[in-house]
């Protein structure tokens, strides 16, 4: 109790420090509330909905949720650029041409209010609300953000469904192209490997087969050909008679051409006529034919040979005989040497068919890699159009109106009971703290307790500080100059400041947009 006593003796003694400061500012704050000029505050809501075409149907392209699809259209919309246009179009801001635009973008900024909630398996709202010293402009601005919400939105998933489009379209066509040029690689290398492709392989490992039986036939021919001439010239040195009857036979290029016609005739119970079989048998029987036809006249019309000193002392008909033998002998030779180059021909192409296949095989594989990413691009393609088109539409998830924006009846703003409440609370609080401080900052000690605490002896008696009239004089003085001086330099400060620099109302106006807060 005695403490409590001793303070609020000290909070008397400086009550001539507390008043003036509670009522300065008591009364500056009130100015303050009573000078601000009305404002009004304009609402609107919107929402975001759910796509009009189910997912299931057809998806749309540009999928982003619903509160960051609020947050990307508040931040577009809060723009600088924005703030400033819509400012000075509709002339929202008081004494705007004295201010600059840092000022004026604050001012917006401080007088629009964006609010977004979300729950599970809820709608996502947006509230929006503007203050503005006139009802109508208020109500104006707020439409125009509105235009610029659904503007902004509309653009922004339309830009999103085209950018995805443009890109689908482009991976489709690079796809494309890689597979044009793909196919025309496995094409160019199947043409310059024609003879030695995998699928023809068993097809030209018989006709191997085929040539290597006819080389050992013409081996035979010419061994038999060979032993019977031998065996005329031995049977013409043991007689000295020359045998003039021949044997009715064929000869064994017109054997060869009869069983290489079989084998077509064969072939094309089989194959087309376009077949790689068909036309090489005919090839063979062609060459075969001419080979014939040139040596005809030559077996039929043989002369004995001047040349040969052996020859000349044959009777006319062994020489006949064995240059009809070396004739024949001749055409095996060249019939040899032709299935010979075949045969080597079809033994590279056959060596090389496991080199080729393996290429084929590769570029096979590339070309069935790329045709299904070709493929998902198309559906992927597919999909991008249609999400294209359900956003150019406006059939998928967008933004909406529920409560538009009206103009308001009566001034929602400044609070004036608060704005004054506050104001006297705070001048209270500031002399409170003044008063303290005057008292922290004075060291003396003014009870035997401060004697007792500080010094550690006990006082026998107290005697109060006597002061003379000319101290108690001087003491009041200057109490009441200090009053005087706040009462009277504070609100002259105040109404200088008022005049000739800003007046209070916009003063207030310029503090509140600098701290974002609406009172």
């Amino acid at each position: 109790m005695t403490d409590i006593k001793f303070y609020f003796t000290i909070f008397l003694r400086r009550l001539n420090v507390f008043l003036p400061v509670v009522m300065v500012f008591s009364a500056i704050a009130v100015i303050i509330a009573v000078a601000l000029p009305p404002a009004y505050e304009s609402q609107m809501q919107v929402v975001v909905e759910s796509p009009q075409i189910p997912d299931e149907l057809a998806p749309s392209t540009v999928r982003i949720p619903a509160l960051e699809q609020l947050e990307i259209v508040k931040q577009r919309l809060l723009t600088r650029a924005n703030m400033l246009d819509i400012a000075r179009r509709f002339e929202v801001l008081p004494n705007m041409s004295k201010m600059n635009p840092d000022e004026i973008v604050e001012a917006m900024l401080a007088r629009t209010t964006v609010k977004t909630t979300t729950n599970r398996d809820a709608a996502t709202l947006m509230w929006v609300t503007f203050e503005a010293p006139d009802a109508r402009v208020a109500a104006a601005v707020l439409g125009e953000y509105l235009t610029l919400i659904q503007r902004v939105d509309a653009e922004f998933r339309q830009s999103r469904a085209t950018e995805t489009l443009g890109f689908f379209e482009q991976q489709a066509k690079d796809l494309g192209v890689e597979l044009d040029a793909l196919s025309a690689e496995i094409l160019a290398y199947k043409n310059a490997n024609t003879g030695a492709l995998p699928e023809t392989l068993e097809f030209r490992m018989n006709q191997q087969s085929q040539l290597q039986a006819n080389l050992n036939l013409f081996d035979r021919d010419t061994a038999a050909l060979k032993d019977q001439k031998e065996r005329l010239i031995a049977i013409f040195e043991a007689t000295g008679t020359a045998s003039t009857t021949q044997q009715v036979q064929l000869s064994p290029e017109k054997q060869q051409l009869a069983q290489l016609q079989a084998e077509l005739r064969q072939a094309l119970s089989v194959f087309s006529e376009q077949s790689v079989k068909v036309r090489m048998l005919r090839v063979q029987i062609e060459q075969l034919e001419q080979t014939i036809a040139a040596t005809a006249p030559a077996t039929s019309e043989v002369e004995p040979s001047v040349t040969d000193p052996a020859t000349l002392q044959l009777p006319v008909a062994l020489q006949i005989q064995i240059s009809e033998i070396d004739s024949k002998l001749f055409v095996l030779d060249q019939q040899r040497q032709t299935a010979q180059t075949q045969f080597e021909l079809l033994n590279a192409s056959i060596e090389k068919t496991p080199e080729v296949s393996i290429r084929l095989e590769e570029l096979n594989r590339q070309y069935s890699n790329l045709q299904q990413q070709y493929k998902q691009a198309q559906d992927r393609l597919a999909a991008a159009r249609t999400g294209e088109l359900i956003e150019t539409r406006s059939r998928g998830q967008e933004i909406s109106v529920i409560e538009p924006p009206a103009i308001p009846t009566e001034p929602t703003k400044p609070n004036r009971i608060l704005i004054a409440g506050g104001g006297v609370a705070f001048s209270i609080a500031l002399g409170l703290g003044l008063v303290l401080l005057l008292e922290m900052m004075k060291n003396a000690a003014r009870r035997p307790e401060d004697l007792v605490k500080r010094f550690n002896i006990m006082p026998i008696a107290t005697i109060p500080m006597i002061q003379t009239p000319r101290q108690i004089l001087v003491s009041r003085t200057k109490r009441v100059t200090i009053a005087l001086l706040i009462i009277v330099g504070v609100p002259a400060a105040v109404w200088a400041v008022h005049t000739y620099y800003l007046p209070l109302d916009l003063l207030a106006e310029k503090a509140m947009n600098k701290l974002g807060v609406r009172l």
